[in-house]
């Protein structure tokens, strides 16, 4: 029997090669170059064979289409609907991925059960069995009765259900499962994953079904299978968090009809993903007393924000070369930040180990956090406590600046809102008009702002 004809295709940008190579010639990723078998037959999958030349389509003035606002319809679980930007939408595709175990199938079996009583929704499966996801829905105490399932991984029989059924939302859990005939190669590769997302996606638009699909992640938590897969979706969510904890974060990464960025704090029980309505006290600590090295922060997830204690632990280093390790906050820009410290501040630490934490397993991204890493990082040196009741918020520059950070009104009000009763901001965020039961003390310089503190006049 001849030997099969292989080829090897980037996982990041689809690119093909004769041979394996550490560096994929396309993109220049390094080994992301897969062995795939080569597609035999010919011809366009999407369209039968013309003859001829192709005939154009119709093009339209830009000025002649009417924008009209998409309609949604909601999950039945407030914080879904909020990473989705309010819901989901007719004919979109929707990429949801996570780490195994961290509640994907849960969350998407709790909304398909909301959905399916008062609209058509399926439930396929290539993953577990029918058994499996109805001891599933026994044990969450969901009321699925008029929910349609299917244990099926052939792409070419699900697509002739969804065309029977005509459901309004269908969820694949999950697509690395799927295979086509079409090809040859095995579930799961680069083809495989490339093709039946494509196919499923046209179904989607063509018929205005909403289809979600799960995604499998890799060992560094990005979605596996190629680059492309993310390009095909309107959609991207992932799942965050420890799945030894309760809470559950689900972000948005990509949303063609939505904000980016936007987070769902979910916690985990007995029966199923509940939202929380205040996640702000998720990520604070409840002190009986003040501690060093501890500092609330004000972040701003998407259009909510969001109260994150950062706490930070300084100590003599024992080694030539001292520590820096942050968790929940990029460790780069730590080191950047102790630079700045001891550059304009005049606060040395080339001798200490500094760890930073962000409290909750949250992730932080914005600069904004740098004021407050540097406030922790004093007050543990000092070992002395920031004032009670503080909030602070505030990019610092290498030139020892401390920038504004955007949507400063709404990180105040939380802030109030919460019972603090000091912000330290940039001086550009002062607000106009006083806000009720906070005091605004406003900076524009790292070594003013650590003046201030020390003499705990605030």
């Amino acid at each position: 029997m001849a030997k099969a004809k292989t080829n090897y295709t980037c996982t990041e940008c689809g690119g093909v090669s004769a041979k394996w190579a550490g560096q994929c010639p396309a993109c220049g990723q390094w080994n992301t170059l897969v062995e795939t078998l080569v597609e035999t037959g010919g011809g366009n999958r999407y369209s039968a064979p013309q003859q001829g030349l192709a005939q154009a389509t119709p093009v339209l003035s830009l000025a002649d289409i009417e924008a009209i606002d998409v309609p949604r319809f909601s999950t039945g679980i407030e914080e879904f609907d909020r990473v989705l930007g309010g819901g989901l939408v007719a004919g979109g595709v929707v990429l949801i991925g996570g780490d195994p175990g961290i509640g994907k199938s849960t969350l998407l079996l709790q909304a398909l059960a909301n959905l399916s009583r008062n609209r058509k929704a399926l439930y396929v499966s290539g993953e577990e069995s029918g058994a499996q996801i109805a001891l599933r829905a026994k044990r969450l105490a969901v009321d699925a009765q008029d929910l349609k399932l299917q244990a099926e991984i052939q792409l070419e029989k699900i697509l002739a259900t969804l065309a029977e059924q005509k459901p309004q939302v269908a969820v694949i859990d999950s697509i690395q499962t799927l295979y086509s005939d079409a090809l040859t190669s095995a579930p799961g590769s680069v083809a495989q994953v490339r093709e039946c997302a494509a196919q499923l996606t046209r179904f989607a638009k063509q018929t205005g079904v909403t289809i979600i699909l799960v995604g499998h992640v890799t060992k560094e938590g990005a979605l596996a299978g190629p680059r492309v897969l993310e390009h095909i979706v309107d959609t991207v969510l992932y799942f965050e968090g420890d799945t030894h904890s309760s809470f559950r974060l689900v972000r948005a990464f990509k949303n063609r009809f939505g904000a980016v960025n936007e987070l769902g704090v979910f916690a985990m029980t007995e029966k199923g993903l509940k939202g929380v309505s205040n996640p702000s006290a998720l990520f604070l600590s409840q002190h009986d007393s003040q501690v060093a090295g501890s500092c609330v922060m004000v972040t701003q997830e998407g259009t909510r924000p969001l109260l994150v204690e950062i706490q930070a632990l300084v100590d003599t280093s024992h080694v030539p070369n001292a520590r820096r390790l942050s968790v929940g906050l990029e460790q780069n820009r730590l080191a950047m930040l102790l630079a700045v410290l001891h550059r304009h501040a005049g606060v040395a630490a080339f001798d200490q180990d500094v760890f930073i934490n962000a409290v909750g397993g949250v992730k932080i991204t914005e600069p904004a956090a740098d004021l407050a890493v540097m406030l922790a990082i004093q007050s543990s040196m000092r070992n002395k406590p920031l004032p009670r009741g503080l909030a602070v918020f505030g990019e610092v520059g290498l030139a020892g600046e401390i920038r504004p950070a955007p949507r400063g009104q709404e990180r105040l009000r939380e802030a109030a809102k919460l019972g603090f009763s000091i912000a330290m901001i940039p001086k550009a965020n002062a607000p106009k008009q006083k806000i009720e039961g906070l005091t605004i003390i406003g900076v524009e310089r790292i070594d003013e702002a650590l003046d201030k503190i020390r003499n705990t006049e605030l």
